[in-house]
C-alpha cells in the first residue's frame, strides 16, 4: 500500500530564553552551524526521508522565519503532493485567536487534513538540532498499527527532572506520562536512564481528527499535545515509543551514536554550537548521503590572507562559512557565519559569530555570541572582564556574552528617470 503522509512543522514558539537572539525573529530562524537556520534540521530530516508534503505552522515574529523559506524551501513539482507551505495562524478558533497550543495549531488547521486526507500525519517541532531518519518512525508506526507513536530518547535518570519522561513497557507500549519529575520510572530493563519525549508525533489520522475536536470543546484543556490529548488516550488507544536510538542515518557509520539537542537556552544553543567544531563531530553535517539543506546562498568562498609574523590569517578547530575573509587574524574553536570579516591581530575563541560581523583590528573575542552586523571597533575585548561586559551587553550566568545583533539595510531598485 502506498502510505499518504502529512507532515506539520510546529515553527510558530516565542523562544524566549533564547533573548537576545529572538528578539527580532522566531527561534526556529536562529543561525546555526555558520549557514543553517535551526528549522533546516526538521525539514530535511523531513525531505530526505521521503516526506515531501509539509505545512511550517508558524506565528511570533515570523518575517526572517518566511524570508529563509522563501530562499531557500519554497518547493514545488509536478505533482500536488509535493509542497513545503508556511501557514500563519488562521484565527478559526471560536475566539479567533493566535494559536493557544501545539494542539490547538493543528485544530486550527484540521481543513488542510481533511483535504489532503492522509494515512498519518507526522507533526514535528522545529527547535531541535538533530538528524532522524523519519521513515524508519513511520515503518514502526505501521508495523505496530499504532494510533499515536511519539519519539523518545534514552537519557541518564538524573536529567529526568528536565524532560517530559515516557513510561513504557518492555515492548514500548506507553502507559503513562511524567512531566518532569525527579522520581520518573525508567525505562525497561535500564534502570539508569528514561525515555525522555522529543515532542515528534505520528498520529494515525482518525484518531487525531477526533481528539482534536474533542479538545477544541474542552474550556478546561490547555490544548497541548504533551500535557492534554497524550496523556488523556492513555487506555484508550494503543499509543507506542520509538526509540530514537535505535534510528540508522544512510551514509554514518553502523553504531553511530544519535544526536539530538534541545537548544532553547543560550547556554544550550552555545554548546550545541561549539560541539560541531570538534575534530570528528557527533553530529556528521558532511554526510552526502543525508544532506543539511538550505537557502542557496550566492557566497564567495571563504578567504585566509597575510601570512607573516604576527599577521597570519588562520582558522583551526573552526567552522568558517562562506564570503568570510579572515585577513592576518587568528579564529580558533569557533563558528562563523557568512560574510563575516575578521581584520588584523584581531584573535576570535571559542565564539559564534553571526553573518556579517566585523571584528576590528587588535580586537579580541572570548566565549561571546555576536548576532548579525554586529560591528566591534578596533581594540575592543569581549569576554575578558565580564563585570564589564555586563555594564554593556547580555552575559549568561555561565559568562557567555551575547551581543544584539543590528539591523541591517534593505536595498531596493532604483532606476534612472
Amino acid at each position: 500500500m502506498q502510505l499518504r503522509v502529512l507532515a506539520f512543522v510546529l515553527a510558530g514558539g516565542k523562544g524566549t530564553r533564547l533573548y537576545p537572539l529572538t528578539k527580532e525573529r522566531a527561534k526556529p530562524a536562529v543561525p546555526f552551524g555558520g549557514r543553517y537556520r535551526i528549522v533546516d534540521f526538521v525539514l530535511s530530516n523531513l525531505l530526505n526521508s521521503g516526506v515531501y508534503s509539509i505545512y511550517v505552522l508558524i506565528q511570533f515574529k515570523s518575517q526572517s522565519l518566511l524570508q529563509h523559506l522563501r530562499e531557500g524551501w519554497e518547493v514545488s513539482g509536478l505533482l500536488r503532493n509535493n509542497f513545503i507551505t508556511p501557514v500563519p495562524a488562521q484565527m478559526r478558533s471560536a475566539q479567533e485567536d493566535w494559536y493557544r497550543g501545539t494542539a490547538d495549531a493543528i485544530t486550527q488547521n484540521i481543513n488542510l487534513i481533511e483535504q489532503a486526507d492522509p494515512h498519518v500525519v507526522v507533526i514535528f517541532g522545529a527547535d531541535h538540532i538533530y538528524r532522524m531518519n523519519i521513515r524508519q518512525m513511520i515503518e514502526y508506526h505501521v508495523d505496530k498499527r499504532s494510533g499515536v507513536t511519539i519519539a523518545a530518547i534514552p537519557v541518564a535518570k538524573e536529567l529526568s527532572r528536565e524532560f517530559g519522561v515516557i513510561e513504557t513497557t518492555p515492548e514500548g507500549r506507553v502507559i503513562g506520562f511524567h512531566e518532569k519529575k525527579a522520581d520518573a520510572p525508567t525505562m525497561p530493563g535500564d534502570p539508569s536512564r528514561v525515555y525522555a519525549s522529543m515532542g515528534n508525533y505520528i498520529f494515525s489520522t482518525d484518531l487525531l481528527l477526533d481528539e482534536l475536536h474533542k479538545d477544541a470543546e474542552n474550556e478546561e484543556s490547555s490544548h497541548d499535545f504533551g500535557k492534554d490529548i497524550l496523556p488523556g488516550l492513555i487506555g484508550r488507544a494503543d499509543m507506542y515509543a520509538y526509540d530514537f536510538q535505535t534510528n540508522v542515518i544512510p551514509g554514518d557509520p553502523i553504531g553511530a551514536p544519535q544526536y539530538w539537542r534541545d537548544v532553547g537556552t543560550l547556554e544550550a544553543y552555545y554548546e550545541a554550537s561549539m560541539d560541531l567544531r570538534s575534530v570528528s563531530p557527533e553530529l556528521n553535517l558532511y554526510n552526502r548521503q543525508w544532506p543539511l539543506r538550505t537557502a542557496g546562498y550566492f557566497d564567495a568562498p571563504a578567504k585566509f590572507v597575510f601570512d607573516e609574523e604576527g599577521r597570519r590569517g588562520m582558522a583551526t578547530d573552526s567552522i568558517i562559512a562562506g564570503s568570510s575573509i579572515i585577513s592576518g587574524a587568528t579564529v580558533r574553536r569557533s563558528v562563523l557565519g557568512r560574510g563575516v570579516k575578521v581584520h588584523t591581530g584581531a584573535v576570535v575563541e571559542d565564539s559564534v559569530i553571526f553573518d556579517n560581523c566585523d571584528i576590528g583590528r587588535h580586537s579580541r573575542i572570548c566565549r561571546a555570541i555576536l548576532d548579525k552586523n554586529v560591528k566591534i571597533p578596533e581594540g575592543t575585548k569581549v569576554g575578558c572582564d565580564l563585570e564589564e561586559d555586563r555594564k554593556k551587553w547580555h552575559v549568561t550566568e555561565s559568562g557567555i556574552v551575547v551581543i544584539e545583533g543590528k539591523r541591517s539595510t534593505v536595498d531596493i531598485s532604483t532606476l534612472q528617470v
